[in-house]
């Protein structure tokens, strides 16, 4: 096994293999895609603090799914950032953009 390497990565290494490990089980390379509409919940009590965003976990592949996360810490790894957030259209990534910065009562030009 080779010494574990402590320089920063080359941002063309980052996007192949930022965010994501191989898998444990198969040693597969590739992000899988997980075409799954619905994750288990170990009990009522777990699936309360999911939707209470108490714990992190899935809920519901619209809101999202482990390829999701994958592709969230890939992009965040490439800008630079602590974190990303994927968002289905760029009307929402503007929402949330505006939003976070915005009070209620606030009035918002845009062309």
């Amino acid at each position: 096994m080779a010494e574990p390497n402590n320089k920063p990565q080359e941002f063309e290494t980052l996007q192949l293999h930022a965010g994501q490990v191989p898998d444990p089980t198969t040693n597969a390379r590739a992000v899988p895609i997980y075409a799954s509409t619905s994750f288990v919940f170990n009990d009522a009590n777990h699936a309360a603090d999911l939707c209470s965003l108490k714990a992190s976990g899935h809920i519901y592949s619209r809101i999202g799914n482990p390829t999701v996360d994958v592709f969230e810490n890939r992009m965040a790894a490439l800008e630079g950032g602590a974190a990303a957030i994927a968002t289905a259209s760029g009307q929402s990534a503007q929402f949330l953009a505006i939003s976070t910065i915005a009070s209620a009562g606030d009035n918002i030009i845009s062309t």
